[in-house]
């Protein structure tokens, strides 16, 4: 009997998914200090990392080998190995809210929300190069292709300052519209959120124009271009959707009604979207080439969030190798290559066009979608 029993169970551990080669995602659970680390594969939350107050955003490190966690309550920036979940270890920073790189991997800035500030750091060191005071609630951080410089969005005043990072000095700052939040470099120009209205703006850094980009919500917070660079996908957390836009054109596409306030967004190498829900503590999981969603609970309210691929041939560097790494708050200037190590790469050229879908999508006004068909998120 208890042969057959081993037997049954032995078959049954050997035709399982290998948990191994499952992705791995990191989110940042705000209110509870808190990251859960979920397998993407069987939705479920593996174990908790402790932090101390309160975390927010995430950036991974130039040479694609850490992942960086700011607690902003709690003063320190916590840099954690994506294939383990290991705390490397903790650096005291003065409230690391939203934090990012320059694409050249010099610099680590950073923008203070409660303090009034933007920071700007030797990213080797973690010294403190330059302190810029701003007048209300610095938000995100986005970086033009060479470092140059850097845009910071200012909640509090309804302003986008730019900072040259050459002189270390404050080059303009622009009206935009009411509480500006995530921010991204998009072929030349700036896509701003804002939380006020219910549209993005693009903002001309050299002329300073500032018009309407597209519309999304009430609410209007964050966009992520997707890994292909044909898409951006724009979150709207009162409203509660998230928009598929067109990279060139900017035109909505298709509008996914998400409930729970979708907030920041990653991808896995198949294309398929992470969203933390901030108002539901659970992360959504949708592909975008079905509409198919599925959620996994997490901690109250949800923010940061990274997907580590674990399978074969790729790495931590992953979001930095893919066409959509020229635009975004880090954009390339040329991609790097995959796999664990930063090497740049040849120019990559334009997309292809996608080949013929096995379905069209249709989700609101009529827009449709081809896709390649993927397995069932089921």
């Amino acid at each position: 009997m208890w042969r057959a029993a081993l037997l049954l169970l032995l078959t049954a551990t050997l035709s399982a998914p290998v948990s191994a080669r499952a992705d791995t995602v990191y989110v940042i659970n705000s209110a509870d200090a808190s990251i859960s680390v979920l397998d993407a594969t069987t939705r479920t939350e593996t174990r908790r990392i402790p932090l101390l107050r309160e975390g927010h955003h995430l950036v991974v490190t130039p040479d694609g080998r850490e992942l960086v966690v700011g607690d902003s309550g709690g003063n320190e920036l916590f840099f954690i190995d994506p294939t383990t979940g290991e705390i490397r270890r903790r650096e005291r920073i003065s409230n690391p809210y939203h934090l990012e790189y320059s694409p050249d991997g010099r610099y680590l800035v950073i923008a203070s929300l409660r303090r009034d500030q933007i920071d700007i750091y030797d990213a080797a060191t973690l010294s403190l190069i330059h302190r810029f005071r701003q007048p209300d609630k610095p938000s995100h951080v986005a970086f033009s292709p060479d470092s140059r410089f850097v845009y910071v969005t200012l909640q509090g005043t309804g302003q986008v300052a730019a900072v040259d990072m050459a002189t270390r000095s404050t080059l303009w700052i622009q009206d935009v519209g009411p509480e500006p939040a995530g921010i991204i470099w998009h072929r030349g120009r700036l896509l701003i959120g804002l939380m006020g209205r219910t549209d993005f703006v693009s903002l001309d850094p050299e002329t300073r124009e500032v018009r309407t980009a597209f519309t999304v919500g009430r609410g209007a917070h964050n966009v992520f271009p997707s890994p292909d660079g044909r898409f951006l996908y724009a979150t709207s957390r009162v409203d509660s959707r998230i928009a598929e836009v067109d990279a060139a054109t900017l035109e909505v596409r298709r509008v996914f009604e998400v409930p729970g306030g979708p907030d920041c967004i990653a991808f896995d190498s198949d294309g398929r979207i992470f969203a933390t829900l901030r108002w539901i503590g659970r992360v959504l999981m949708l592909d975008p080439a079905t509409g198919e969603q599925a959620q996994i609970r997490v901690g109250r309210s949800p923010h940061g969030i990274f997907v580590m691929p674990r399978r074969p041939g790729l790495g931590a560097d992953f979001a930095f190798a893919t066409p959509g790494a020229v635009s975004g708050p880090r954009p390339m200037p040329q991609p790097v290559v995959g796999g664990g190590t930063i090497t740049r790469a040849a120019p990559v050229a334009a997309p292809a066009a996608l080949p013929q879908a096995d379905m069209t999508v249709r989700v609101n006004a009529g827009h449709p979608a081809s896709y390649p068909a993927r397995p069932s998120l089921r």
